[in-house]
């Protein structure tokens, strides 16, 4: 657990890097573009970025050989060009500048997501997987945190600030992961050691992503999609959804929806000990059931302590799908398939982000806002059935299986 910690600075720095990114980047651009819907598309650049490079980038990693190992390369490439980059954005000189440094910075973050992600279950048994996903993201739950509250704070002293500090946070959380972090001492799996016998370095063959994708990963990344557009399409439209349906003021839509991210926090730890304990499937339907309960539920609160006090159970159900689900997705390869099937999650994961608001705005266009949460309890029922669909050895074991397994 104490090299999890230290691989948590990893998502620590990428936390803080989006939060402030989401929050601020905004603001720049509505200088130069008054179009909502072009400022909200040029916002998910990261989710097409993550849509084609994270597959590819997570399925390369798992065949790159280097003193380093198979994922440091990437994240020594990766978080200097990402942390200068960010660093450079608040000083951009108008709108071709602004783009450049984005699109750049959305790169640079690209290239090492999937591999620093991946590192996890390098790490650490399977076993140990669900509570070591609760740490790295209760680490990444806090930066996110840390960023709004004092990200705030220096923005209304100097708007260049937020950005110069995440770009040190980044350099100094790359010191600490590389620094202490080896993948040829830490990794768990002895075959994934890089020097052969003959003392020379060995390149694993390549991994098909058709090879991937049997009955029970099919099945499970279709899940992952629908309780995602489910969940993206509630987190964007959710301020909207309080002041036009219920009446809310901006202010108090948005702290409302608050109450959800902290009891995600403050269960991710736990989420990942029960998913250790009882296993990551079971707590993914508890999950999946629960929060589909509480977005019908939604639909029917009227009041607005009642309807904070659904969010934060709301929270807690959520924490349960999303600590237990990646290393669910990894459970059901094997350790050589650690990376592609990262960059499968982040896939589906980015897919339903992209797709979602415009499918959920669409139909809030076509009846009102009151259809919201309904239609995300229904597309959180499909994930539930799609759940049951899975049948197969590598779910009934729920544990990696070695090739010749």
């Amino acid at each position: 657990m104490k090299k999890v910690w230290l691989l948590g600075f990893g998502f620590f720095s990428i936390s803080i890097t989006w939060s402030l990114y989401n929050a601020f980047v905004p603001f720049f651009l509505e200088k130069y573009v008054h179009s909502v819907a072009l400022i909200s598309f040029l916002m998910t650049i990261d989710n097409y970025f993550a849509l084609f490079l994270q597959p590819w980038i997570g399925n390369r990693s798992d065949r790159t050989t280097s003193r380093f190992g198979r994922r440091m390369p990437y994240l020594m490439i990766g978080m200097p060009f990402a942390a200068v980059l960010t660093m450079l954005i608040p000083f951009h000189t108008g709108l071709f500048t602004l783009l450049l440094f984005m699109m750049l910075m959305n790169l640079a973050m690209s290239l090492y997501r999937s591999p620093t992600v991946a590192l996890m279950p390098d790490i650490t048994p399977e076993e140990q997987r669900t509570k070591a996903n609760g740490l790295i993201n209760f680490m990444g739950g806090f930066g996110s945190i840390l960023a709004f509250g004092v990200g705030s704070i220096l923005y209304k002293s100097n708007p260049a600030l937020p950005f110069i500090v995440a770009g040190l946070i980044t350099l100094l959380c790359l010191f600490i992961v590389s620094r202490f972090i080896k993948e040829n001492r830490d990794g768990i799996n002895v075959q994934m050691k890089l020097p052969s016998e003959a003392g020379t370095a060995t390149k694993p063959s390549r991994i098909s992503f058709r090879s991937q994708l049997d009955r029970i990963t099919v099945f499970l990344l279709a899940a992952i999609f629908f309780w995602f557009v489910a969940y993206q399409g509630v987190e964007t439209l959710f301020t909207l959804y309080g002041k036009h349906h219920l009446g809310l003021s901006e202010q108090a839509a948005s702290f409302s929806l608050t109450f959800f991210s902290l009891a995600f926090v403050l269960f991710a730890i736990p989420s990942g000990w029960l998913g250790g304990r009882f296993g990551k499937k079971k707590m993914i339907i508890i999950g999946v059931c629960g929060l589909m309960t509480i977005f019908a539920l939604v639909g029917f609160a009227k009041d607005l302590l009642l309807l904070r006090g659904l969010l934060l159970l709301g929270g807690v159900f959520w924490a349960c799908i999303n600590i237990n689900s990646y290393p669910y997705v990894v459970a059901t390869g094997t350790e050589e398939s650690i990376g592609t099937r990262t960059g499968m999650y982040y896939l589906v994961s980015s897919l339903a982000a992209i797709s979602s608001p415009p499918l959920l705005g669409l139909m809030i266009d076509i009846f009102d806002y009151s259809i919201l949460f309904y239609v995300a309890a229904i597309s959180m029922a499909v994930a539930l059935v799609c759940l049951f669909l899975m049948k197969g050895r590598k779910d009934v074991t729920n544990s990696i299986h070695s090739p010749g397994a």
